[in-house]
């Protein structure tokens, strides 16, 4: 067998492949889905799908396929560091440990909330 034989065999089994996951495709149920972003964004995504040979939908779809997939999203999301808060958390992490508190912040959140709900109760017994 030839390249090109071997080239053309290949294109039309992907071919039947992408025919035959367009049916079990389009025999799935459908959901529609509605986002909002701005003009300028969206027509700059819409140019780019266009010159990927796609539509906006069918990017839209590659990308939740492959998040639900890698069960990930497929790029990095992080915020960048605030100063401020990062010099706090140095000079937490500097604190010799005998200076900190005793409780974690979920033992200090679970005394506010008894706190609370005892000055509600308090108050419902005044009424």
């Amino acid at each position: 067998m030839h390249i090109s034989e071997k080239s053309s065999t290949f294109a039309i089994e992907m071919k039947a492949y992408c025919y035959h996951n367009a049916l079990k495709f389009n025999n799935m149920a459908q959901s529609a889905m509605t986002i909002r972003l701005d003009t300028r964004t969206k027509t700059q995504f819409d140019s780019l799908c266009e010159q990927f040979g796609m539509s906006a939908n069918a990017a839209i779809n590659v990308f939740i396929n492959a998040v639900v997939r890698s069960r990930a999203i497929p790029f990095t999301i992080r915020v960048d560091e605030d100063p401020v808060r990062q010099r706090a958390l140095d000079a937490f992490y500097a604190t010799p440990r005998e200076n900190r508190p005793e409780m974690t912040l979920d033992e200090i959140n679970e005394e506010i909330r008894k706190a609370r709900q005892e000055r509600r109760e308090r108050q419902k017994a005044r009424v």
